[in-house]
């Protein structure tokens, strides 16, 4: 069937349905997790925050001005001067405010004296706040300490971390492609009698698709139901994703038919990762076949992920005027393409000499407030280049429209061109 006649008749294509409206810090840690001291009067010896607060605040106005406060050393003032206000009333949110605002400055062990306050206060410590401490350690990379944590905090404090922690961690240690890690924490887990959940399978499943273990993934899909287990779509569409990238669409297809006969209901996250694996191996036409199928059947409509997927395979499979026509459709429905849409469309037609067309994209694009990223800049330049050769434009012109673009200012450059180019009117032997 040839591509405009597969367009035509896909009659998924929304023109009557409902309309959808869009609308550097260095972190600070010992080598070894230890609560025994405080760093308590160096922290409040740090100069004075304008304190925005009354003694009689409430413990709502005190979270209010902690979210508010950026710098960390301020956060901790406000902090020690609300605790000693008679009317400060310690809870777990509060001190789970002031960890998020240290953690993200890296400030480990100022955090490690705020958790012993918080025992003292409190005389429990939620897995929540722990939480933080897991995040924060992986926003600087420092994973190896997260484990040491793990193991302090269990023998500091007495925490027993729950379910729900172990699926945390296990997640930002798979996120962050640390899988021998992931096989300690889950060794960890098993041997401290945490029972796994349906996310911990998912979470593990995850880690053995990125390690391009596929069959192994499968089998421990199929241990679920000795823990009384069922899997649900993530565990199917999981596996999905782990074919498609090992090149292996028609497995993921497999997969999804198995998924079918297991009683699990199809969403459109399951067709937008099979849409997505047939627009990688660059087979559109079965791509718009698959969705109408689905749209039959499942009552499936396509959302911005769908629209996206296809724009970016039409445009790099060759069929850009086709690209252009889905975009259209998608802006119809309210959905914003994203930036690497654009990329691909953009680039797409510069590839065709497609001049115009590429430009009034790329204006498209910024008045939707769709920052150009560095791709969208390389191919801004390609286009200018193309511009400069076939419509030659002058170097002081050329010179002026990248001067424009190293300091973001996109808008100036588009209209710079704009000009230029109508200003050539009606001798435009570009095109």
């Amino acid at each position: 069937m040839a591509f405009t006649s597969t367009l035509k008749y896909h009659t998924w294509f929304p023109f009557h349905h409902h309309h959808h409206h869009p609308a550097s810090h260095k972190p600070t840690s010992n080598s070894t997790l230890s609560f025994a001291t405080t760093n308590h009067e160096r922290l409040t010896t740090t100069t004075d925050p304008a304190i925005r607060l009354s003694p009689n605040f409430t413990p709502t106005q005190l979270l209010h001005s902690l979210r508010r406060e950026e710098d960390s050393s301020a956060v901790i003032h406000l902090f020690y001067w609300a605790s000693k206000q008679p009317n400060f009333k310690p809870s777990s949110s509060i001190y789970k405010e002031v960890l998020q605002k240290l953690g993200k400055a890296g400030e480990f062990d100022a955090m490690k004296d705020i958790l012993k306050e918080m025992k003292i206060s409190l005389s429990v410590i939620d897995n929540d706040s722990l939480l933080v401490f897991i995040e924060s350690y992986a926003s600087f990379g420092l994973y190896d300490e997260i484990i040491q944590f793990v193991d302090a905090m269990e023998v500091e404090f007495g925490v027993v971390a729950n379910t729900h922690f172990y699926n945390f961690l296990l997640n930002v240690l798979v996120d962050g492609n640390k899988l021998k890690l992931v096989e300690i924490s889950h060794s960890n887990m098993v041997s401290r009698g945490v029972r796994p959940d349906v996310s911990t399978f998912n979470i593990l499943i995850k880690a053995l698709c990125r390690a391009h273990q596929i069959r192994p993934a499968i089998l421990l899909m199929e241990e679920m139901e000795d823990f009384g287990l069922l899997p649900d779509e993530k565990t199917f569409t999981t596996i999905m994703q782990g074919f498609i990238e090992e090149g292996n669409l028609d497995g993921a297809m497999r997969v999804k038919e198995q998924m079918v006969e297991a009683g699990c209901v199809v969403t459109n996250v399951t067709v937008n990762v099979l849409v997505n694996g047939f627009c990688k191996e660059g087979r559109i036409e079965e791509a718009l076949r698959f969705i109408e199928e689905m749209s039959l059947r499942e009552g499936f409509f396509p959302d911005k992920y769908t629209f996206n997927m296809l724009v970016n395979g039409l445009s790099k499979t060759g069929h850009v005027k086709h690209a252009v026509e889905v975009m259209d459709m998608m802006l119809r429905e309210g959905f914003d393409p994203d930036i690497y849409t654009y990329n691909s469309l953009i680039s797409g037609l510069c590839k065709l000499g497609e001049v115009d067309k590429a430009i009034e994209v790329l204006n498209q694009m910024i008045e939707r407030d769709c920052s150009p990223n560095t791709v969208t800049v390389g191919t801004l330049i390609k286009l200018i280049d193309m511009v400069m050769e076939k419509a030659k434009f002058s170097e002081n012109e050329v010179t002026m429209i990248r001067g424009f673009l190293k300091t973001s200012k996109y808008q100036d450059a588009l209209a710079t061109l704009g000009g230029i180019l109508d200003s050539r009117k009606p001798n435009r032997a570009y095109r």
